[in-house]
Parts: structure tokens; sequence; C-alpha cells
């Protein structure tokens, strides 16, 4: 039970300390890494194409090494540094939180909500309604809840089972800690890198789609489930086409339609979910429901693993 306990750690940590300081943070140091690669290369896919496949799997092959090492002295070790790992590659507390104060403002001082939406939202604010950056707060929030903590959380599950099976519990645990830190690694190369405008990110772009394939339709169903309405993603999948990403559409049109609210980017796209843009209710509204699905997604994740290695234990212990 080592390794759901570890799951169970970071989802304690992501509660009492949301974010730790960003000049400690590894995924910002992560990027300061990654900044000097974004500028004009005279073959930017091949330039692109090996940061994609190389900077990840560096960054998963330190972490593997470093809960190893921390687990020939004891188990525990390792399950401490692997919380910690899995605790820094996920977000959602402190995003929420910025979500919902952008919400209150856009009701006393609008061009104040303008402002603090461009740490949610990649957009141009200055002319967007009191509406429209309800709106973009609320996509942010359903789109983090995919990249920023379901797929963190699904690497880790995933590499806990494999982990099992080829070795111990420090295997699993460096495996799962690897693929978190994998995972958050090709994310963090697609929001900076990964822009139509830089030929350097089609190669972390093309990489982020596939790796968040499965994560943003996990990441819809469980909204649908945390609103006890499974008939949204049917409802959702009519409007996804007009989303330029392959992903982002199905969490943030699921939280659309289960809220009855209209989403829009302004000449991008509009989800359909209802009539008028969410209103400050609708939008708290929203963002619980996000919550809720964040801490089903822990507790989810945290039984996986631990049938995992359970599972897999007691095949020994039988055979």
């Amino acid at each position: 039970m080592i390794a759901a306990l570890t799951v169970v750690f970071a989802a304690a940590l992501e509660l009492a300390i949301a974010e730790p300081p960003r000049r400690f943070h590894p995924v910002a140091g992560f990027g300061r890494l990654v900044a000097p690669l974004d500028r004009e290369w005279s073959r930017p896919r091949l330039v692109g194409s090996a940061v994609a496949l190389g900077l990840p799997l560096a960054a998963a092959g330190i972490v593997a090494a470093l809960v190893t090492a921390a687990g020939l002295l004891s188990p525990w070790l390792s399950a401490l540094l692997a919380g910690l790992v899995l605790f820094v590659t996920t977000s959602l507390r402190m995003l929420r939180d910025e979500a919902r104060a952008t919400i209150v403002a856009t009701e006393t001082d609008l061009d104040a909500a303008r402002a603090s939406l461009r740490a949610l939202a990649g957009r141009d604010a200055s002319d967007l309604s009191a509406g429209e950056v309800r709106s973009a707060a609320v996509e942010s929030v359903a789109e983090n809840l995919a990249d920023g903590l379901v797929a963190p959380l699904g690497a880790v599950a995933v590499g806990v089972a494999a982990g099992t099976l080829v070795g111990g519990t420090t295997t699993a645990l460096a495996l799962g800690a690897a693929g978190a830190a994998w995972v958050k690694a090709v994310n963090t190369l697609d929001s900076m890198l990964g822009y139509r405008s830089k030929p350097v990110g089609w190669a972390p772009a093309r990489l982020d789609d596939l790796v968040m394939w499965v994560p943003a339709r996990v990441s819809a169903l469980l909204l649908a489930v945390v609103a006890v309405d499974v008939g949204a993603l049917v409802r959702a999948r009519s409007w996804l086409r007009g989303v330029p990403s392959p992903n982002s559409g199905w969490p943030m049109g699921t939280l659309a339609a289960v809220h009855d609210v209209r989403l829009v980017k302004p000449g991008v796209y509009e989800l359909d979910g209802g009539a008028s843009l969410p209103d400050r209710a609708a939008s708290e509204r929203a963002i619980r429901t996000v919550a809720v699905a964040g801490v089903l997604a822990y507790l989810s994740t945290a039984v996986v693993v631990g049938v995992a290695t359970g599972g897999v234990a007691l095949s020994g212990v039988v055979a």
C-alpha cells in the first residue's frame, strides 16, 4: 500500500500548500532550461523533435534515478520522494483559487479581472466582456484538470503497475514518479513552444496532443460523473469540432454541458452548453465541479495503484 499512500501524500500537500515557491519549483526550473530554445533555428522541426523526445526522457531518467537511490536506504524514503515528485507535477488548487478570484473581480473591477486572466488563459483579454472573462476562467480550470492533474496521475498509475510487474516497491515508485515527470515535461514544452507561430514547437505540440488524448477524455468522464450527468458527454461531442485542440474541448465542453452555459473564445470557438455565458454563480459551481472531479481523480489513482501493487504481491504469495 506504499504506492497508494504516496498518492494520498501528494494530495495532502496539494490541499495544504497548493504550490511550492516558484524559485524552488522544479517545473519552473525546467521552464528556465527550455526558454533559450525559443528562438529561430535553421532546422526548427529537427530541433523541436530532439527537444520533445530528449528533455522529457532526461527529466524522467533523473527522477527515476533519485527515487531508486532513495529506495536503497528505505522504501519509505523512496515513497516520500515519489510523493514530492507527484506533488510538484500536479496542479489544481492554485489555478482554481486564481480562477475564482478572477470571477469575483468581474463584478467589481473588470479591468483587474482582465489583468488577472493573463495567468489563466493565453488570450487577449483587453476587450473581453465580464461574461467572456468568466468563460475563459472556467475553460482554463477545465483544461487544467486534464493536463495539470489527470495526465500525471494517470502516468503514475501506469508506471507503478509496470514497475510492480518487473520489480519491487522501489521500482514501482521510481517508474510512477518518472512517468509523472515525463508527462509534465511534455506538457510544459507544449505550453512554452507549441504555437503555430513557433516552428520549433511542432513536435512538442504533436507529442502533447498524443499524450493528452486519454487524460482529456477521462477528465470529461470525471466531470460528468461528479455532475451525475453522463449524457453531457454526448451533448458536448456535437460542438467539439470547432475547438482547434483535439483534446481540450472534451473537459471544457462537458463542463459547459453539465452547467448549461455557453463557453466562448471569441473568433475561435463556441461551446454551446446553454443560452448565455456563465454568471458568477454558474462559474463558481463549475469550478466546484472541477475541484470535486480532482478529488475523485486522486482517490481513483490511489485505488488503482493499491490494487495493482496488492494484486501482484498476492499473486506472488499464491505462486
